[in-house]
């Protein structure tokens, strides 16, 4: 234990010893010249001797700075502790001297309260000042004493950080608390620290995250350090672990904050989009993670719209809409499109077109209809049922399954569970559709484009054949549509029999863009014409496949595992 020379301890910049300013003694500087330096540099404005007066009523006071005769000094209109009287104070092995300014520039607080006491004690003739020992960490309390002689002090680190805040809770040093409770972030990742503004990651879909919310529990309020715990008659506060994330990348970090300050990202490879994906989930970056999804937008002029392809495992609830087809005023439309924005990142929503890869789209050329499996069957399922949710359409489930225990998600996966879809999904492969099969580029052949005709338009011989279009068209503008009387083409077409050269395809990597239209029933049972009352479906219209025609074309594509 030793004394700290009381000379070089007690001055604090600012404080008046008997009406003289001490500035002049420690800096050559006068009165007036730090009463400008401190409008010039505490608040960045700088403030003429009119200016600095409030209405006549005195000037603007600054958090920390005191002059003679201000209230902070005073109770009852007798000063609390002597400006210029330097008070004793022993944290662990360390004494430490501060005068009267410096303990009243951060007050009320423990140390305020014990030697106002003390004053009043030694007033009454019952004993001196005694110095008051606290078994903390002295070498956290020389920057506190820095914080009360008035400079400003900012956390080393992240341990740094929670040993100041902790002690300024414990002392109750409200205007410390206060500046801490406002600083930035700090964190230690990946072994390597971080300083962050608190505003680096307060965008859409950012705010609530790993830190806002982790470290929550340490700083839940400026009044309160320790939630759930009693701070009156507290010894001894309970120990905070700095907020540190060892399992985590720093590099990876480093490009989330450069991101995240709207700076451009070279994304380098597939890998590097994972690790800063997975490291947005991992923190709770909804608003990144969307903008760092794969994904593509473009104006289509012959479609006349902006269009978005965007991954099927990569679409969000929240950012599928319908759009209905342009109709007249007084009818609603027949059939639309799915539209896609991202969350948190688009203002406006784009026609999308799903890409599905993953080789678990199987094409059936006979009936025009698409299997799914595994996951992507799941994922499927679901945007049809987001879809119809979309569209306020009614469920076709069994009102006993859902009803039944786990509801509607004890069924299994399948596009049948929605009202927009059978279990096996209706396509349409236009003549601008690109394919690539078997690793060469393919054109359909006009017999196939025939066979779809047929599957898509009713026989002319029905008698309402000419009350509906072609349900599996992708007539962007109803006045281009097809007369629905048309007959199919007369050119003359292969034997059926032809179509075992299509078969089925398995889709390795396919776009398709979502077609809602009125679902029509073929059968000869059908009494209204083909369309089904009310009823919709979903078909996917191809953009691009690159597809394989059995095991064989499979096998062309497999590489070496060595």
């Amino acid at each position: 234990m030793y004394a700290v020379d009381s000379r070089s301890q007690d001055l604090w910049v600012g404080d008046d010893a008997q009406g003289a300013s001490l500035v002049s003694s420690v800096s050559g500087l006068s009165k007036s010249d730090f009463e400008t330096f401190t409008a010039d540099n505490v608040g960045g404005k700088q403030a003429s001797s009119a200016s600095s007066m409030a209405n006549g009523k005195g000037p603007i006071k600054t958090p920390g700075v005191l002059r003679t005769g201000d209230a902070a000094l005073l109770r009852n209109g007798q000063p609390t502790l002597p400006a210029e009287k330097a008070f004793a104070i022993q944290i662990g092995w360390r004494l430490f001297r501060l005068s009267g300014a410096s303990i009243m520039s951060d007050a009320p607080s423990y140390f305020s309260t014990y030697f106002e006491e003390q004053q009043r004690l030694d007033e009454s003739g019952n004993g001196g000042l005694k110095t008051l020992f606290i078994d903390r960490d002295p070498d956290t309390f020389a920057d506190i004493c820095r914080h009360l002689q008035g400079y400003w002090v900012l956390p080393r680190d992240n341990a740094h950080y929670v040993k100041l805040y902790a002690d300024a809770q414990f002392y109750s040093l409200p205007r410390l608390i206060s500046q801490l409770f406002d600083s930035e972030i700090f964190v230690s990742i990946g072994g390597q620290q971080f300083q962050i503004p608190r505003d680096t990651f307060s965008g859409p879909g950012n705010s609530s995250n790993f830190f806002s919310l982790g470290f929550a529990g340490f700083l839940s309020s400026r009044d309160d350090a320790f939630p759930g715990l009693e701070s009156r008659g507290l010894m001894r506060p309970p120990a905070v672990q700095p907020q540190s994330v060892p399992n985590r990348s720093a590099k990876v970090f480093n490009d989330l904050i450069h991101l995240s300050r709207g700076y451009p990202l070279t994304i380098k490879d597939k890998e590097h989009r994972a690790e800063l994906l997975g490291d947005c989930k991992y923190y709770g970056f909804k608003g990144l993670m969307h903008k760092l999804f794969v994904h593509d937008i473009s104006y289509n002029a012959e479609r006349g719209t902006s269009e978005i392809i965007m991954r099927l495992e990569d679409l969000h609830k929240s950012g599928i809409s319908f759009m209905g087809d342009v109709s007249p005023s007084d009818q609603s439309p027949l059939g639309g499109w799915v539209n896609y924005s991202r969350p948190f990142v688009d203002e406006i929503s784009y026609e999308v077109i799903v890409e599905i890869g993953n080789q678990e789209t199987k094409i059936d050329f006979r009936s025009m209809r698409a299997d799914f499996y595994g996951e992507t069957k799941k994922r499927i399922s679901s945007l049809f049922q987001v879809v119809a949710d979309k569209m306020n359409l009614p469920s076709n489930l069994p009102l006993g399954l859902m009803m039944s225990s786990g509801g509607a998600s004890a069924a299994p996966a399948s596009p049948a569970n929605t009202p927009l879809s059978e279990d096996r999904v209706k396509i349409r492969i236009g003549p601008d559709a690109h394919i690539i099969l078997d690793g060469q580029e393919h054109t359909m052949d006009d017999s196939t484009l025939d066979h779809q005709t047929e599957l898509d338009y009713q026989d002319p011989s029905t008698p309402s054949s000419g009350t509906f279009s072609a349900p599996g068209y992708s007539w962007p503008n109803p006045m281009l549509r097809p007369s629905s009387t048309r007959p199919p083409a007369t050119k003359k077409r292969k034997r059926r029999g032809s179509l075992d050269e299509f078969g089925e395809w398995i889709v390795r990597k396919g776009q398709w863009r979502m077609r809602v239209q009125p679902r029509v029933d073929l059968s000869p049972r059908s009494s209204r014409g083909g369309i089904e009352g009310g009823a919709m479906e979903i078909v996917l219209c191809a953009v691009k496949l690159d597809a394989v025609s059995g095991q064989r074309g499979r096998n062309i594509g497999r590489g070496w595992v060595s």
